[in-house]
């Protein structure tokens, strides 16, 4: 068992020196696009709770 563990890691370990990482620029701009896109999704969706709301309201108060 010890060493297929051991195996395993070294794989691993193989496998981590192939993977191109993004430069720090590429990662900063992913992340901006990314927070950008959930800022605009959370807007959007509290509009929509906003309106669905004041909708389900109406229907009860009449």
């Amino acid at each position: 068992m010890f060493g297929k563990t051991m195996e395993f890691l070294t794989g691993v370990r193989a496998e981590i020196k192939r993977v191109t990482w993004p430069s720090r620029r590429e990662t900063m701009g992913g992340t901006g696009v990314v927070l950008f896109v959930v800022f605009l999704f959370s807007l959007f969706l509290g509009l929509v709770d906003t309106i669905l709301g004041k909708i389900i309201e109406s229907l009860i108060s009449s």
